[in-house]
């Protein structure tokens, strides 16, 4: 069984940053699915930056979502992390670049 997601960043570049619960900081590109069903939702950037953690994975707004095997096995490892000198806003660091107002999903 691969490790699950305990913390998601979205970058600017359809990436997504991840921080699995062995540890590992990886990072995983988004773009490949944007031109695919629901995913094309996610060219937009308000909605990529809603992505949040889900149970052991990553779910948006929009109720996308992807494997925890997938976000683990198709990225690559970074040696950056949510504890670097860079400074990270709160809402960068859970995923959610806005209100959770209108995030139709129960918990």
């Amino acid at each position: 069984m691969n490790p699950r997601v305990k913390t998601v960043r979205p970058n600017s570049d359809h990436t997504l940053t991840l921080v699995f619960d062995n540890g590992e900081t990886r990072r995983f590109d988004v773009t490949p699915y944007l031109e695919k069903g629901i995913f094309q939702e996610l060219q937009e950037m308000r909605n990529f930056n809603s992505v949040k953690v889900s149970l052991g994975s990553i779910q948006w707004r929009g109720g996308q979502d992807l494997c925890p095997d997938t976000l683990y096995m198709d990225s690559t490892p970074v040696s950056e992390s949510f504890h670097s000198s860079r400074p990270i806003r709160k809402e960068a660091v859970t995923g959610v670049a806005e209100s959770q107002a209108g995030f139709d999903r129960e918990e």
